[in-house]
């Protein structure tokens, strides 16, 4: 299929450019002609088959390549241009997570009662005491910020320069429903949010409900604006009163990285919303838990600073704009009473999805904060 080169041409390169020339001359033509292969087949898969088939197809090779060296799995799915879902969905586990993580801080809810013991760490007895002998242990919680209705901790991640933060607050002036909706509203957050530079849909997953969403925001003078594409999913128990958000960082092959931002690839919130009645009634109680890497050069309090002072101020701006909604009336998209698998214009179903949706969870899919 391709001439061989004749033996002088080869001795010639090895007298010119000397034998480690010649061996990556050589390295070069074989990984280009691996490369060429691999778009050939891609290009060929896509002729044959359908793009639900080929969603299929991708996630087997996967799964049996995931791990591997050289990661040959992620060469696959850029080349095929296709999120693999069976990978980065959120997955029921994780809701469940969240909300346990807020049922062990009811069961001190004396911490937030009682001024003599505000302070403490927000764990619980049981899994402090069962963690000792571990050594990889989590560090513990130390307060930030204490007011009344507004608790906020930090603690640090271990083998970084980094914190995660979390926060147990209240409301008493809005209904669970409506702050719930205001923060998945992509379209409204753009108008109360004066940080958003864009935010969309990118990919929906019709079994799970998760979404993968694009975001760019402001950054402080003088850093950059920075970027993050991230899955996000929700689920609402009305037998169990209560509503959990989680969203985490993932890689799509429709949105690269741009040199116009600064990509975030690490980042993780959980939010769980506990009616104090109903979801229509006002007052509740919420837990958040967020952590990122903002790729700044800054030094770590300055980090902290930032963001502990920059989450209340988001929160408290989530709130306004959600009683602004509410006494003014501002159409917003009611995600609750929404079917699990409505498809809006802005993003496309998967339909290796469709083609599962009876393997797994149909819980809604939305979340969002930053």
């Amino acid at each position: 299929m391709f001439p061989r080169r004749p033996l002088a041409a080869w001795l010639a390169g090895a007298r010119g450019g000397g034998l480690l020339g010649l061996l990556a001359n050589q390295c070069r033509f074989v990984t280009g002609l691996r490369v060429r292969r691999a778009q050939q087949i891609a290009q060929l898969y896509g002729r044959l088959y359908s793009e639900r088939s080929r969603c299929v197809l991708l996630g087997r090779l996967w799964r049996r390549l995931r791990g591997r060296p050289g990661h040959a799995s992620a060469l696959m799915a850029a080349l095929a241009g296709v999120f693999v879902w069976d990978e980065e969905r959120i997955q029921e586990e994780e809701l469940q997570r969240s909300i346990n993580e807020m049922k062990k801080l009811e069961e001190v809810s004396s911490i937030f009662q009682s001024s003599g013991v505000e302070r403490h760490s927000p764990e619980s007895k049981s899994q402090t005491d069962g963690d000792e002998d571990s050594k990889d242990r989590e560090q513990p919680w130390e307060m930030v910020m204490d007011k009344k209705h507004f608790k906020l901790w930090r603690r640090p991640i271990a083998g970084t320069h980094l914190y995660q933060y979390r926060v147990f607050g209240t409301y008493t002036d809005v209904t669970p429903r409506q702050f719930f909706n205001v923060q998945l509203d992509t379209e409204y957050r753009k108008k109360w949010d004066a940080l958003v530079i864009k935010l969309e849909v990118i990919e929906r997953d019709a079994v799970s409900g998760s979404e993968v969403l694009h975001w760019v925001t402001h950054f402080p003078y003088p850093m950059y604006s920075r970027d993050y594409v991230y899955v996000r999913r929700y689920s609402v128990d009305q037998e169990n009163n209560v509503m959990v958000l989680v969203s985490r960082a993932v890689e799509h092959p429709s949105v690269p990285e741009s040199p116009e931002f600064v990509r975030v690839r690490s980042y993780e919130s959980q939010m769980v919303i506990r009616p104090h009645k109903s979801f229509d009634e006002n007052g509740f109680d919420y837990l958040l838990t967020y952590s990122d890497n903002p790729q700044t050069v800054f030094p770590r309090y300055c980090v902290s600073w930032m963001v502990s002072s920059g989450m209340p101020d988001f929160l408290e701006k989530l709130h306004t704009a959600t009683l602004k909604a509410k006494n003014m009336e501002i159409k917003v998209k009611d995600y609750i009473s929404a079917k699990p698998l409505e498809v809006s214009s802005e993003a496309k179903p998967t339909a290796q999805a469709s083609e599962r949706k009876n393997e797994g969870s149909c819980g809604p899919a939305r979340i969002e904060y930053a």
